[in-house]
């Protein structure tokens, strides 16, 4: 089994159950049947990178936080009031925390600037 697989699986699965997703949610917003994402949280499976991208912005990280073994995971909390996440919700999170993550690296770009400036 390939070790980067089992990291991937374990953080997307980790990250799933911290953000109170289950495995049919995230299935449904990649558009792919549940025993994909299962057979990816055991690392049996890959996920394409557009997949990867889907998955680290639904979660509020980059993409590079869910492949590196040392990276820590911080992603970005949210608070839903409703009794079924539904596609569209999970768009929604989806969209929001691209534009926290621009939002934050921009504000990174923009002290760097200060710094060297």
């Amino acid at each position: 089994m390939n070790n980067s697989l089992e990291i991937i699986g374990a953080r997307i699965k980790s990250l799933r159950e911290n953000s109170g997703l289950t495995q049919s949610n995230v299935a449904n917003y990649l558009h792919v049947d549940q025993s994909l994402v299962s057979m990816v949280e055991k690392g049996k499976r890959a996920l394409t990178a557009d997949m990867l991208d889907k998955l680290a912005a639904l979660f509020g990280t980059r993409v590079s936080a869910l492949m590196e073994p040392e990276m820590k995971v911080k992603p970005l909390s949210f608070a839903l009031r409703a009794s079924e996440i539904g596609e569209d919700d999970l768009d929604a999170i989806s969209a929001i925390n691209r534009i926290a993550l621009n939002s934050h690296f921009m504000t990174q770009l923009l002290e760097g600037e200060h710094a060297n400036g």
